[in-house]
């Protein structure tokens, strides 16, 4: 059979080599369909994501079994365990951790702050750090604490030791108007911060007269007056120095820490 003619051949797409190009008439690449190899690839990918989300969702494996608390002091694991009330039997993953924070820091304000974390295969645990009194507001026949922060967070019908009563005297001070009750108890708390630790165990109770009258009722009827809650460290090292001066002295006056004064010796 006789070959294709000159024009014929001419009329072909050809490439730069002079060959025929692949392709239709125009040139254009042959679109082929996708390969056995890349359906047994696709195919298996598929299995292998149904078969970790079953894993994790529909498999007994990786389901929530036990609940561990660390941290507690007063309160119990029991308490914070109940409070929390981590879905036992439920798939690992599908816990919400931020929402048992919430819930263990609405129904406990002892707490602190908390962290909630999932222990694989079967775990949750809750590192909780519970709120520390540094003054005692009296009501009745219990004590109300407050933290370092102003917070009042619990109602004990005993009083920790250690921890001074905050007694508010400010009724017809003007600063009670000026500031309001928050602030005062605030620089009571602050004042009780910046307490020597010799003086901080002695102190049974920080009274508050105004802004700028704090003073602190020692063991043995002793009294400071510290003034206002500034200058605290300056304070502080002022009646450090003065007790050790003046030892049996009942009044010391550190309101102004370079001319700190004792009487009553």
């Amino acid at each position: 059979m006789a070959g294709p003619t000159t024009a014929e051949r001419d009329a072909r797409p050809q490439s730069e080599s002079g060959r025929p190009r692949p392709g239709g008439p125009e040139g254009r690449p042959r679109l082929r369909a996708p390969g056995r190899r890349l359906m047994i690839v696709l195919i298996a990918a598929v299995g292998l994501l149904a078969g970790v989300i079953w894993v994790l969702y529909g498999s007994a494996w990786l389901r929530v079994q036990r609940v561990s608390t660390s941290g507690t002091d007063v309160l119990t694991r029991a308490e914070v365990e109940a409070a929390a009330a981590v879905p036992v039997g439920s798939p690992l993953v599908s816990v919400d951790t931020d929402a048992i924070e919430a819930r263990l820091r609405r129904k406990l304000p002892r707490i602190d702050s908390v962290a909630v974390t999932r222990s694989w295969p079967h775990g949750i645990t809750l590192r909780v750090s519970e709120r520390t009194p540094a003054l005692l507001i009296e009501k009745g026949a219990e004590f109300i604490e407050l933290d370092s922060g102003g917070v009042r967070f619990a109602t004990v019908e005993k009083a920790p030791a250690g921890v001074p009563l905050l007694r508010m005297a400010a009724d017809r001070s003007p600063s009670l108007r000026r500031f309001g009750t928050d602030r005062l108890v605030l620089e009571a708390v602050r004042v009780r911060a910046e307490l020597p630790g010799k003086v901080a165990g002695d102190t049974r109770a920080v009274r508050v007269r105004s802004y700028d009258s704090i003073t602190l009722e020692l063991s043995g009827g002793r009294t400071v007056m510290w003034g206002t809650g500034e200058d605290g460290a300056a304070k502080a090292r002022a009646l450090t120095a003065l007790m050790r001066a003046v030892p049996k002295a009942r009044h010391y006056d550190v309101s102004a820490p370079t001319a700190p004064a004792a009487t009553g010796s």
